[in-house]
């Protein structure tokens, strides 16, 4: 196996609205973790959108569900993260999870699908809707698993470095609702950031193709 580097990233190609997006995870010592469909919403100065609709077939190793609320992904231009936001719909009520990653690099697998590959570093940083009232929560999970994994993955100390310290801005920037974390599609806040890209996903209408449901290409109006 060739050691991941912390440093190794790609630059995404050029994709239309619409495009098939899939996220695909792994661990540091290459085994399969998450993969997730989405649909390319387009970029800003923080990175990429993509949509990731209720319904969508989720997956890893041994565990496999259909998402039970809308959420819009975001693979920033820079850092190891990507993070997610969610519909109040999400059963947890999770309204950001953060998954601290590297490696994060891009590929063209069809003319109109594009593979986002990265490495997950275990450290999560999640904001949750709690309680009756509901009041916000922000922590830090899977601490313990970070911890674990540095002996039996053997993380190499400028890893383990990069990762701590991107999980504490990250944390910084969460609690603080620091942009793109400054809002959701909901009433709690404002609409703030990702509340445009939710409006935007809106814009993206389903067809069926092949028995499944798909959405349409918005620039040229063909079937992804």
């Amino acid at each position: 196996m060739t050691r991941p580097d912390v440093a190794t990233r790609t630059l995404a190609p050029v994709m239309d609205p619409g495009e098939l997006v899939v996220l695909r995870n792994t661990k540091w010592d290459g085994s399969a973790h998450w993969v997730v469909p989405g649909w390319y919403l387009g970029e800003d100065n923080h990175g990429h959108w993509v949509y990731q609709p209720a319904g969508s077939f989720c997956s890893r190793p041994g565990v496999a569900f259909f998402a039970a609320s809308n959420a819009i992904l975001l693979v920033p231009h820079q850092g190891h993260n990507v993070a997610t936001f969610y519909d109040q719909q999400h059963p947890d009520g999770v309204q950001v999870y953060v998954d601290i990653a590297t490696n994060i690099t891009w590929q063209r697998i069809g003319e109109h699908a594009v593979e986002c590959q990265l490495i997950d570093m275990d450290l999560d940083v999640l904001r949750v809707s709690e309680g009756t009232p509901p009041t916000e929560r922000v922590f830090v999970d899977d601490e313990d698993e970070f911890a674990q994994r540095q002996v039996s993955m053997h993380y190499p100390l400028q890893a383990v470095v990069a990762m701590q310290q991107e999980c504490d801005d990250i944390y910084a920037a969460v609690a603080s609702s620091c942009a793109p974390f400054d809002g959701l599609s909901g009433p709690q806040r404002p609409q703030g950031t990702v509340g445009a890209w939710f409006a935007a996903a809106r814009n993206l209408p389903p067809v069926q193709a092949e028995g499944r449901m798909v959405h349409r290409r918005v620039a040229q109006g063909s079937d992804a």
